[in-house]
């Protein structure tokens, strides 16, 4: 991959762009090399520019706020991308109606609804995900998923196209949406419904206190590492790994989280094959087990 002209393009228009960039600082878990480029744009045109400029030359991966990807300790051959804090805005359109950019926090985005008495985005103050995230998942907890209340979604593909896609055009699927993978989620719209602020309050409180009392907190984890299985069980992958392996089970610093069995943790310095041997460990003894198979939710960056 030649970057001279990406580096001339760097100092010409003072970009946030970095080469050979430390990527293991940027995602939940701490693991991971470098990637060849970084790049954080700071608005739409820095975006299409360099997308023009990059010409397809190797590989993109947007990176949201790194909550559920598990990088490789190799070199990521191509560009890193993490949109700039202009694509986090926020504002209300109708009095049930939220744009969003793809940057924000889901949390952050829970709470502007509240503030604007506006109900349906409550069970999003428990993700630790930005939106665009969210949307690439279909993101969900408690009975809720993105796809309740998306409206459409605003996107630019790889050529610099710019696109708005109505959520009927959308495939959804538990934990996954059908749309081209060259598409890179600018902003969505959301519809919800008005309700009293101190009521959306006190169920997001309830919601807080359901998930710190099931779900670790504070430490190196990616989330839910394995889907729900579909229409095989009616046990959650939770269940599934409790019946199927012991908890104290480590790959070196890689383990399985004593509160819930199905968030594996980086317990200091652990490696990409030893999270990635407890992951295959895992799904073996599951599927010896059950005769069941898991499949991840995380995602593995190659």
């Amino acid at each position: 991959m030649k970057l001279n002209d990406i580096e001339s393009y760097k100092l010409k228009y003072n970009l946030e762009l970095y080469f050979d960039f430390d990527i293991k600082k940027l995602n939940w878990f701490n693991i991971g090399g470098k990637s060849k480029i970084f790049f954080k744009p700071k608005n739409l045109k820095e975006l299409k520019d360099f997308l023009t400029l990059y010409s397809n030359r190797g590989k993109i991966f947007i990176l949201g706020m790194g909550s559920n990807v598990l990088f490789r300790d190799s070199i990521y051959d191509g560009v890193v991308i993490k949109l700039g804090n202009n694509f986090s805005s926020i504002s209300k359109l109708k009095n049930d109606t939220i744009i969003v950019g793809s940057s924000c926090s889901q949390k952050k985005f829970s709470n502007f609804a509240m503030e604007n008495e506006i109900s349906g985005f409550e069970f999003m103050s428990c993700i630790p995900g930005s939106i665009g995230g969210g949307l690439k998942m279909n993101s969900g907890c408690f009975g809720k998923e993105f796809k309740d209340n998306l409206i459409s979604l605003q996107c630019i593909n790889l050529d610099g196209t710019l696109k708005v896609i109505p959520s009927q055009k959308i495939t959804f699927n538990y934990r996954n949406i059908e749309l081209d993978e060259d598409l890179i989620f600018l902003s969505a719209t959301f519809k919800g419904h008005k309700s009293n602020k101190n009521k959306i309050k006190s169920l997001m409180k309830e919601l807080e206190i359901k998930k710190n009392n099931n779900q670790p907190s504070r430490i190196k984890t990616g989330g839910s590492t394995f889907k729900n299985p579909i229409d095989q069980t009616s046990k959650k992958a939770w269940e599934l790994i409790r019946a199927s392996v012991q908890n104290n089970i480590n790959f070196g610093d890689a383990s399985i989280s004593e509160k819930h069995s199905n968030f594996f943790v980086n317990k200091n310095n652990a490696t990409f094959d030893e999270m990635f041997s407890l992951i295959n460990y895992v799904k073996k003894k599951v599927k010896e087990k059950t005769g069941i198979n898991i499949n991840l939710e995380i995602k593995i960056v190659e």
